[in-house]
């Protein structure tokens, strides 16, 4: 129990699913698709659950621990981990996704799908440091005309000392 307890506490997002209805083979088929995201999926007993997140942020969905109840868990990116669980959901429909914790804040399953709809981390990242970086870009080259500028100048200062 402690060490499920530690697993929700440290998680940076937490999807509960209802896994019911699922083969072995279909069960085994989704923890490879996880895995693959970097996405930890268990099978949790309730009660067990419930203590477990006892002073953790999945305290607020407690209520969510009824019935067959799966966990996918991820210490890393929560929009691939919601976008590999909702993809697994679509392909079978006796998988379902319930609710969710991310980032500590309680999520339902509509929020979940928009944040599956997010472009991944390093693009997030990217657009980011563009729109930070234009603006010394901008600088840049409005003083790079001024140098070109002052330099024309002088060389028809030049000239005309020269002509005259």
């Amino acid at each position: 129990m402690e060490a499920l307890k530690e697993k929700f506490a440290r998680a940076a997002g937490v999807v509960l699913t209802e896994y019911k209805g699922l083969t072995v083979e279909q069960m085994t088929d989704l923890r490879g698709a996880l895995r693959e995201a970097d996405v930890e999926y268990r099978v949790v007993k309730n009660t067990l659950a419930r203590i477990a997140s006892d002073g953790t942020s999945l305290e607020h969905v407690r209520e969510n621990f009824t019935g067959p109840v799966g966990v996918a868990l991820t210490y890393g990116d929560v929009a691939l981990m919601t976008k590999s669980v909702l993809e697994y959901a679509k392909k079978n429909g006796t998988f379902k996704v319930t609710c969710g914790v991310i980032e500590g804040r309680p999520v339902s399953e509509a929020e979940l799908q928009q944040i599956a709809a997010l472009p991944p981390r390093e693009v997030l990242l990217g657009v980011m440091a563009g729109t930070f970086q234009a603006p010394a870009a901008k600088l840049a080259r409005l003083l790079e005309a001024t140098v070109v500028r002052l330099g024309y100048a002088l060389g028809a200062l030049k000239e005309q000392k020269s002509a005259g």
